[in-house]
This record gives structure tokens, C-alpha cells and sequence, in this order.
């Protein structure tokens, strides 16, 4: 029996919004349906598929095996399909254009010069950045609304079905503004810290459970008072404005080092650094300017390991 016939395009966006919502009661209210609606898509989808492409859980649901597999097209396709629409719609003569997911690991300081050497070189050209957790965004990077995303994710369950090349590793820091009282001894003296406020990455999020795992391999418990946040920015004032300790990304923090800006904390041990990357859906072939902005953080990121960057 051939199935293709009887899948409709409902049937691949109901599939598509429960795999980026990871719940029907979100994915329902996303498309403007009753759960039970969504619910009765999806049985419908897998009756013609013979495969079960989710599994429930107390977090939610999870894509299966079949189901990852199977998003590894379903998204391209539905995004292919926008596209065509579009051109005939004579958005054809619009500016090329790279959708791109950045996390706050490359936000400061790796992105900001990417993207001038990207638009140094190529004066017609629309970078679309979007930031946030890396299940969010690699959750766009599969079902196509995302050419890439760049960051530190290797460790997010969402990464799977998608390639991932590595750029360098990244470490985590320790920072507080100068004449901070824990800068008075350094190494610094490990059961002082809980006295401060702590600024860590969200919970859940891949460089958060590297913090974490620093805080545990010191024997360092986590103070009561905390800022949960992925802002850079706000973590960067927070931290230069009061006696709170960032758990910082390298890359975040590494200029406001060399100015003197931020002081880095010494606690005797190094976070042994994570894989920072590019994330593609191999699905989903690259555009050519995806492939452009691919060449220069190639580029950035080797002068990056090299330390003639910045």
C-alpha cells in the first residue's frame, strides 16, 4: 500500500509542533486545536507510519528512535514546501538569507566577529539570529526553521539525528568584580563562597550541568541566593554592580578579563571544558550562505585555538 498519499500536510505539522513543544497540551494551544484533535493527528500519522514516533513521560514526550528518524525529513520537507510557496510569491528576489541558533556560550564574544567578517565580505546578506536553550533551538534546527546552531550542546538529549562539528573547547570561570573579598586569598577558600549570591546558566541547559559538575567536584554547595539567566549582559552587571560570583562560559568573559573589568576566582581545579560546535540537520542540505557563514566561523574559531583571536 502506498502511504504517501494518505499522509497530509496536517499530519506532519502536528508532529513537527509536538516534537518542538515536547507536550500535546503545548503543541495544542500552539495550532489553535483541542488536545484531544492533536492527539487523534498524531494516532493517525502513526497508524499509516506502523510506528510509534513519541513516548510519554513525566516530563512530557519524548521522541522515539522511529520518531527522530523520521523528523530528520519531516521537518526539511515542510520547510522546503514554505519556501517554494514563497518564491512563487516573489519573495525569490529577496536578499540571501542564514537562519542561525546561537547559544550564550558564543554570544560575546566568537558571533559579534563572525558576523562582521560575514558581512565584510558579502554586502547582500540577512543573518537571522535567534538565542535561547539549546532544546529550544535545536528543536528549530530539526524540523528546518534553523540552518545551524553554534554553541556548547553536545551534552542536550535534542542533539540527536542532527551532525555536530567541533570548533575548539571552552572552559568555565569563576568571576567577580575587583576588589571582590574573595580575591584577598587565592586560591580561593572554597567554603567562603556560599556567603555570594551565584550567577549560573538554567537549569537543565548544557553548560549548567557543567557548572554543576565543577561545583560538585570541589565539594561546594550552592548557595541559597542564585540568578538563573543565559544573558551574558545581565549576568556581566549584575556581577560588576554587587559581591555575586558568575559561573561563567571562557567566552563570555574572556575580554572583560584582559580590561581588568572582571577578576577571575583561582579555586585550585579547571572545569575540564566542553566541545563548542556546529550543529546541522544532515536532512537538510546547507544553503550557499549557510555554507558561507560555516567558512568563517571555521576561521574565527581556528584563530580562536591559536590565541590570535581576539
Amino acid at each position: 500500500m502506498n502511504l504517501d498519499t494518505r499522509i497530509k500536510f496536517r499530519h506532519l505539522l502536528c508532529f513537527l509542533e509536538i516534537a518542538r513543544q515536547g507536550s500535546f497540551a503545548k503543541a495544542a494551544d500552539a495550532m489553535a486545536i483541542s488536545q484531544p484533535a492533536i492527539s487523534k493527528t498524531l494516532k493517525e500519522l502513526e497508524a499509516l507510519l506502523q510506528t510509534r514516533l513519541f513516548e510519554r513521560s513525566k516530563q512530557g514526550v519524548e521522541l522515539t528512535s522511529a520518531g527522530v528518524r523520521f523528523m530528520r525529513y519531516a521537518g526539511p520537507s515542510v520547510q522546503a514546501l514554505r519556501e517554494g510557496v514563497s518564491s512563487l510569491r516573489g519573495e525569490e528576489h529577496a536578499p540571501p538569507q542564514v537562519k542561525v541558533g546561537v547559544l550564550s556560550t558564543v554570544e560575546s564574544l566568537l558571533m559579534p566577529e563572525v558576523l562582521c567578517r560575514l558581512h565584510q565580505r558579502h554586502q547582500a546578506l540577512v543573518v537571522s539570529v535567534a538565542t535561547g536553550p539549546s532544546a529550544h533551538l535545536l528543536a528549530q534546527l530539526h524540523v528546518g526553521e534553523l540552518d545551524l546552531v553554534i554553541g556548547r550542546m553536545t551534552d542536550s538529549p535534542q542533539i540527536q539525528g542532527l551532525s555536530f562539528e567541533h570548533l575548539y573547547s571552552e572552559s568555565m570561570s569563576l568571576v567577580v568584580r575587583p576588589a571582590h573579598p574573595l580575591l584577598a586569598r587565592q586560591p580561593v577558600e572554597r567554603s567562603q563562597l556560599g556567603r555570594y549570591p551565584l550567577v549560573l546558566p538554567l537549569a537543565g541547559t548544557t553548560i549548567r550541568k557543567h557548572a554543576d559538575s565543577l561545583f560538585i567536584q570541589c565539594a561546594i554547595e550552592q548557595p541559597a541566593q542564585r540568578l538563573e539567566t543565559l544573558s551574558p549582559a545581565l549576568s556581566r552587571r549584575y556581577v560588576q554592580s554587587s559581591d555575586a560570583v558568575w559561573v561563567a562560559p571562557r567566552d563570555a568573559v574572556r575580554i572583560d578579563l584582559g580590561r581588568g573589568e572582571l577578576c577571575e576566582l583561582d579555586l585550585g581545579v579547571q572545569e575540564p571544558g566542553g566541545s563548542v560546535g556546529i550543529c546541522s540537520n544532515a536532512a537538510l542540505p546547507l544553503s550557499l550562505p549557510t555554507r558561507w557563514l560555516c567558512e568563517v566561523l571555521r576561521e574565527v574559531a581556528g584563530q580562536y585555538r591559536d590565541g590570535s583571536y581576539p
